[in-house]
């Protein structure tokens, strides 16, 4: 036995949370305990939009009665996790941040994935804020709150979206892990802005049936933790299979740093973060290629140029809401967002879908097995004031935050988002990513990867 406390056990990433488990040197339900005191502690900081308190102690006391007879679930049992608003949880409104839906009828039945995380032990603490209907990257919510960003105690700062709550849980202390899901950057840029890391699978990877829809082609499911090992346990339990992901050689990855889009009008802390890490990588045996990748600007251009898959499909799914009375409760830049969709033709559309097919196929071949490498966010976290103040602001900070990131969702490329060492004061993000189905790949080089970028 160690004299860990349940507070200091609490702080634990899940992995060592989970081993101090099995040695007995931790209690599921004294630590389950902490965090829900903490967030009671937190009430008015938006992060969650329901605590599910009950089932937590009663999922903590079956993770005890396991460890006690030592058949722990899982790696991860005992382990608390939170759940973005998306993800129907049995009992539970889901309300996907929307005022529209505060007063809907519960969920009968979890999820999948949350069904799947609870068959391997883990804790549901209840579930987390997030853009209206998931639609932005920076995080705000009129209806419920915006969590501010737990990095900066004076001046409230987006927490990235549109997993706001899952990556400020995580960040604040007030979960182990969380569970997003990314369409144009809702894990990656949450993670980005709040310190933490964050992945984005593969569409189809994960289930996603019992998650409200932001795009029917594009969304993914996501974990949110403190490191990289947790996001590859988190990868594997919300799949059912037992974790397989083995630490890459550093000597032995390709990295491909774009020319093209990733570094453009970076603020200078970015910047400098990422060409130290870089140096550092190198220091280790990466092999880093700089050069131009016109894949990546051809299909910026081509969602600016045409518009995208998201906003048609949003549009599809919210069209009643959008079209009718409900809209005036509706977050307006949303609703902007939203009817973008309506306006574009079938040639449109058509011209964005064969775009993204053949601009992934090239990109496969360019790379030939590398891995792309930049900042995940071209800034840090931005004021929220200012966002709120101008809705031309907030358009113009969103697209950008959403830059680096919406390309990997139209290229449909898996990537882990993790923070660099940098002297801001304010997190900075280091996004590797890879070609379509090679998940197991990004996670085994950001295994590799992850001491590297967060040493000074």
């Amino acid at each position: 036995m160690t004299d860990l406390t349940s507070d200091s056990a609490a702080n634990l990433a899940a992995a060592p949370l989970a081993r101090a488990y099995l040695t007995g040197d931790a209690d599921p339900v004294a630590v389950t305990e902490v965090l829900l005191d903490r967030i009671a502690a937190s009430e008015g900081s938006a992060v969650f939009l329901a605590v599910t308190g009950e089932r937590a102690l009663r999922e903590a006391e079956a993770a005890r009665a396991r460890y006690k007879d030592g058949r722990p679930a899982s790696p991860l049992d005992g382990v608390p996790v939170a759940w973005k608003d998306l993800f129907d949880m049995a009992g539970e409104v889901t309300t996907a941040g929307s005022e529209l839906l505060r007063h809907a009828a519960p969920a009968e039945t979890d999820a999948p994935v949350v069904a799947q995380l609870a068959a391997a032990g883990m804790v549901a603490l209840g579930k987390t804020n997030l853009t209206e209907f998931a639609y932005s990257g920076l995080g705000l919510n009129p209806h419920y709150g915006t969590c501010p960003n737990p990095h900066d105690d004076v001046t409230p700062r987006a927490p990235g979206g549109s997993s706001s709550g899952s990556a400020v849980a995580v960040a604040a202390g007030l979960s182990t892990t969380a569970i997003g899901s990314d369409t144009g950057g809702s894990v990656r840029v949450p993670a980005a802005f709040n310190g933490v890391v964050g992945a984005k699978s593969t569409v189809g990877r994960i289930d996603k049936r019992g998650v409200t829809p932001l795009s029917y082609s594009l969304d993914s499911v996501g974990p949110l933790a403190r490191t990289v090992e947790d996001c590859v346990l988190l990868d594997a339990a919300m799949r059912g299979v037992a974790p397989t992901i083995a630490r890459a050689d550093i000597a032995g990855l390709h990295l491909v740093i774009s020319e093209t889009l990733f570094l453009d009008d970076c603020e200078p802390a970015v910047i400098d973060a990422f060409e130290a890490a870089i140096k550092r990588l190198e220091r280790a045996g990466a092999k880093v290629s700089t050069r131009v990748v016109p894949e990546l600007g051809e299909a910026a251009r081509i969602m600016a140029d045409y518009g995208t898959v998201t906003a048609v499909e949003a549009y599809d799914y919210h069209r009643d809401r959008v079209e009718g009375a409900d809209v005036e409760e509706m977050d307006g830049r949303v609703v902007a967002r939203i009817l973008r969709g309506k306006q574009m033709s079938a040639h449109d559309l058509l011209t964005v879908m064969r775009a993204s097919v053949s601009l992934a196929k090239s990109l496969k071949t360019s790379l030939e097995g590398a891995l792309l490498v930049g900042p995940t966010v071209p800034h840090v976290a931005p004021e929220i004031a200012p966002l709120d103040a101008d809705p031309n602001l907030f358009n113009t900070v969103n697209l950008k935050s959403l830059r680096n990131t919406m390309v990997g969702n139209f290229l449909d490329l898996p990537g882990v988002a993790m923070p660099m060492s940098s002297p801001s004061p304010l997190p900075v993000s280091f996004l590797v990513s890879a070609n379509a189905g090679e998940d197991e790949t990004v996670l085994a080089a950001a295994l590799a990867m992850e001491g590297i970028l967060r040493s000074a």
